[in-house]
């Protein structure tokens, strides 16, 4: 098997490169610098000049698209200068490939994110939900992405995801640490409610998945019940040994003490993962063992 990772050098990409390389799969690593991946093909692929994705994939021939690449900056994504790119990028880029993909028939992983819900209400959003209603530009472009996705292909996982951390960019523990080392009480809300996800083990979950025809829309996160930013960053410090104190508020006290949050957040981002016990896909471990083996590594 031949799998091409859009986005190789990020956050998400990295580890699932690392994830294929120790699974003996062949891995191009694709990304608009040149791919960045050790150990694996590299290629340049600006995924929004739909004649480059043309020629790197019709050249390449993967079996497998896992596209990780995407405009990931939620509060740049409102600034009506970067709103055509970010289109260009998680809208026009996704159906860039997922045109060459249905051409050379391979399967199709996109990345996708609780943002397209409206984070109404207390109930986690099923796998197969189709009540959209995003509050930002950015859940809007990722959901554009996942319509073209649903439009045009069959072989195809949408897997969402929330409240990412992994060792290979900005994420929400890494901000957390750098904090709590220069003030002895953190402010975090505490009425967003969610699960964090550990990308080490979002890539084991993805790489299975693409060993199977198991296809359809999934959502991944870390078990352990769900928790507010506020519970996460204090077991963060707990398990970095810190002593940083956090204090509990809301988004409306954030917003008047600390500054407005340029994109609407949702309130709700809990997420129903029975869809993967149902297909037989093992569910990820506790999120409070993934930030201990994430501070191991950290």
């Amino acid at each position: 098997m031949k799998v091409l990772v859009t986005g190789a050098s990020g956050q998400l990409g990295h580890d699932v490169v690392r994830e294929l390389q120790k699974r003996k799969i062949e891995v191009i690593c694709a990304d608009r610098s040149g791919g960045g991946g050790v150990g694996c093909i590299n290629v340049k692929l600006d995924i929004t000049d739909s004649d480059m994705v043309n020629d790197v994939l019709l050249s390449v021939k993967p079996d497998v698209v896992i596209h990780c690449a995407a405009w990931t900056n939620v509060d740049a994504a409102e600034d009506p200068e970067n709103i055509n790119v970010v289109k260009a990028v998680n809208v026009d880029g996704t159906a860039n490939l997922v045109r060459v993909a249905k051409i050379i028939d391979a399967k199709f992983l996109y990345v996708s994110t609780d943002y397209v819900f409206s984070g109404d209400g207390e109930e986690p959003w099923p796998a197969d939900c189709e009540e959209y209603a995003p509050l930002n530009i950015y859940g809007q472009s990722k959901l554009g992405g996942e319509l073209e996705v649903k439009k045009n292909l069959e072989k195809y996982f949408i897997v969402r995801i929330a409240w990412v951390f992994g060792k290979n960019g900005k994420n929400f523990v890494d901000t957390m640490l750098k904090i709590g080392r220069n003030h002895d009480v953190v402010k975090v809300v505490a009425d967003q409610i969610g699960t964090p996800a550990y990308t080490v083990d979002l890539a084991k979950l993805m790489v299975d998945m693409i060993e199977t025809d198991k296809y359809g829309c999934y959502h991944a996160t870390n078990e352990g019940g769900f928790v507010s930013w506020a519970e996460f960053a204090k077991e963060i410090f707990r398990l970095a040994g810190m002593k940083t104190r956090v204090e509990d508020i809301t988004t409306a006290e954030y917003e008047n003490q600390i500054g407005k949050m340029v994109a609407r957040r949702p309130f709700n981002s809990r997420l129903d993962k029975k869809k993967l016990v149902e297909n037989g896909f093992q569910l990820l471990p506790d999120w409070r063992d993934a930030v201990k083996r994430y501070l191991a590594e950290y």
